[in-house]
Order: C-alpha cells, then sequence, then structure tokens
C-alpha cells in the first residue's frame, strides 16, 4: 500500500478510537457534522487551490492517485483527522 494513502488511513481510525476512550463522543454529536461540511468547503478552497495550481504536488508512488476535483483522497482524510483531533482533545482537557 502506498505510504501516504496508509498514515492518512491509520489517523481516521486514530481518531475514532481516541474519541471513543477519551468518551468525548464527538462523532455521535449531530452538531460536529455541520462544522465538518463547513471545514470541507473551505478545504476546497485552499487545498483546492494549492493542488490545482501545482503549487503542491505529490509523488505518486506515495499516494493512490484518486482526486476529488485536484484534491487527493488522502487529504480529506488527514484534514478530518487534524479537525477532529483537535476537537476531542480540546473536550477532554476541557474536563479536567
Amino acid at each position: 500500500m502506498k505510504e501516504y494513502t496508509a498514515i492518512a488511513i491509520v489517523s481516521v481510525f486514530v481518531t475514532v478510537f481516541l474519541d471513543h476512550i477519551s468518551g468525548v463522543g464527538l462523532l455521535r454529536r449531530r452538531g460536529f457534522y455541520l462544522f465538518l461540511l463547513i471545514i470541507l468547503g473551505f478545504t476546497f478552497l485552499v487545498n483546492g487551490y494549492l493542488t490545482g495550481a501545482t503549487i503542491v504536488r505529490y509523488a505518486s508512488r506515495f499516494y493512490l492517485g484518486l482526486r476529488i476535483g485536484s484534491i487527493p483522497v488522502e487529504d480529506f482524510l488527514f484534514g478530518f483527522s487534524m479537525v477532529t483531533l483537535s476537537i476531542v482533545f480540546w473536550e477532554y482537557f476541557k474536563k479536567r
């Protein structure tokens, strides 16, 4: 499997696992998915520009080559993990 793809998939599993064991339950909240939709819009705007204008290039030997627009699918997985983990950590440590 391609390295970038494998790491992206692992990041999603780790994120879901940490949300579950932390007790935050972010993935069970309806409001989170609205927030994620807004983030997705900005991903298309910013990441779409960066990858479409070839400012950021990806070596094909490291990722699947599947794109939504000009954005590699793996970027969406990493984006999900980055945003979700940030909120999970915030909510978890806010309780402490």
